[in-house]
């Protein structure tokens, strides 16, 4: 199969779930047959230097004529369109979320993003989503035909059967998800304060994206009383997490906003019950095995920590949900090939 390009900004190897997707669809392209080579673009996008603007157009003029090329949707969304509608390649966007959506934004910067992103949506033979949920937005809100978007659900490797690791004690509430505005650790944190009198510990893994909003999640838990029952622990190894996964008693992100949310479906792989809230696609992710709050609603969210930490039967309930959805979940190959065959299709189109 002839060769496509997959344009990404940034470094492949940062652990959050846009670049865990992205990185494993550019390596089970190649196991799959597609030769995908990597265009590794600045970190600066969807809010670009000069520098890496012109490293862009660099870059993409220095490509083969007709190649298809995978575009990333930070870049996508945010790139000049005169740039992209001069491609004279097919161009296949892959976008998790409209990048205007994301929480925290000043509103003059999200409705350019839109506007932006609706304007290179036209010069796109196609587009990949992780959701139906961002499908439905793309059509409802950008006007993209249903024809021209497929659905490439992320895949999943599945834990390592018989390993034994007794859950922590106290309970241990987990929550998983970058340090800026969209991921809610600021209501999780009020929430935790209101069941105070409850035996519990909690740790919020990610890396930090948003540093104003990393020092004042660390001032807020400063204020709650809560430093000796609450770690942020940065950015930890695949062991680690495995490990932290298996000793929670639930997973906890207090989220206004996802595109898909792998972090749920791991979740769910270890068989927890889940805490979060009914934005974006997370109530077509977690059909089964949570308790979904309205977001933003701190009383809310902690009735639900109060309920998972004090009733064992709906624990185990949630719990058995849970692993029963995590059955259903693709596998990487699975993913790759949805994209493989949108490769394919603009290619004979």
């Amino acid at each position: 199969m002839q060769e496509a390009a997959f344009a990404i900004p940034g470094d492949l190897n940062t652990t959050t779930g846009g670049y865990i997707y992205e990185r494993r669809m550019l390596e089970t392209l190649n196991e799959i047959g597609l030769p995908t080579r990597h265009v590794a673009l600045m970190t600066s996008w969807p809010h670009p230097t000069e520098e890496a603007e012109a490293e862009l157009a660099r870059k993409l003029d220095a490509l083969p004529e007709g190649m298809p090329l995978i575009l990333d949707g930070l870049v996508f969304g945010s790139m000049d369109t005169d740039l992209l509608a001069r491609q004279p390649r097919p161009v296949i966007a892959m976008l998790h979320h409209p990048l205007g959506m994301e929480a925290g934004l000043p509103p003059e910067r999200a409705q350019a993003l839109l506007a932006s992103e609706k304007a290179n949506l036209h010069h796109a033979a196609h587009v990949v989503v992780p959701s139906p949920h961002t499908r439905d937005t793309l059509e409802a809100e950008f006007g993209v035909a249903p024809e021209r978007i497929s659905i490439a659900l992320p895949g999943f490797d599945r834990p390592a059967t018989g390993v034994t690791v007794p859950k922590a004690r106290p309970p241990l509430i987990l929550s998983v998800g970058i340090i800026c505005a969209r991921k809610g650790h600021d209501v999780l944190l009020d929430a935790l304060a209101q069941v105070a009198h409850l035996d519990w510990q909690a740790a919020i893994v990610g890396l930090t994206h948003d540093e104003e909003v990393r020092r004042a999640l660390l001032a807020q838990r400063k204020k709650l009383g809560l430093e000796a029952r609450v770690r942020f622990t940065g950015v930890i190894s695949s062991v680690e997490l495995d490990r932290l996964y298996r000793e929670s008693t639930l997973f906890a992100l207090a989220t206004r906003y996802e595109g898909y949310g792998l972090v749920f479906s791991e979740a769910q792989l270890y068989g927890l019950p889940i805490l979060s809230c009914a934005v974006g696609a997370v109530p077509q992710t977690v059909t089964q095995g949570a308790i979904l709050t309205p977001p933003d609603d701190v009383k809310t969210f902690a009735q639900g920590l109060e309920r998972l930490l004090t009733d064992v039967s709906l624990r185990a309930t949630l719990a058995s949900e849970s692993r029963a959805q995590a059955e259903s979940l693709p596998r990487w190959q699975e993913t790759a090939a949805v994209m493989r065959d949108a490769v394919s299709r603009v290619l004979k189109g």
